[in-house]
């Protein structure tokens, strides 16, 4: 479920490789990167392997924080982030929709905070994903 398109450690994805993956998805990939980078300035990209069961994600992060981690899949993509008990609380304050704040809730939690993941299919969910990383940095 939450494995990349790309397994094999020894081949991290290249722009190519990318655009043949996630297709027109690719768009909403560079306008999430993008807003992100706005919002965030200064941002540093960088490719992460986690494992052999996760594969390749591209980690978006702000100093040493982690703003968010963008793992490419077929035609799509995933968004994970972590949330600190604060940002949940936050998150209930704002005016994000009701299933958005259940995948929170219902999110695993860890030492870094609760794991949200969210599948980026539409230009809505960018929307969605800007305003978690806005909550989550501010919290």
């Amino acid at each position: 479920m939450y494995q990349s398109a790309f397994l094999e450690k020894t081949a991290k994805p290249r722009d190519a490789d990318l655009a043949g993956v996630l297709g027109k998805a690719q768009n909403l990939w560079n306008e999430l990167r993008n807003l992100i980078a706005l919002e965030f300035d200064p941002l540093v990209e960088e490719w992460v392997y986690s494992g052999k069961n996760y594969g390749w994600s591209l980690r978006l992060k702000q100093n040493k924080r982690a703003v968010l981690y963008m793992t490419p899949l077929e035609h799509c993509f995933r968004v994970g982030l972590a949330f600190g008990e604060k940002a949940v609380l936050a998150a209930h304050q704002s005016h994000l929709p009701s299933s958005i704040l259940k995948i929170i809730d219902d999110a695993p939690k860890y030492v870094e905070g609760r794991a949200i993941r969210l599948e980026i299919r539409k230009k809505t969910d960018i929307r969605v994903v800007v305003k978690l990383a806005g909550i989550k940095m501010s919290n």
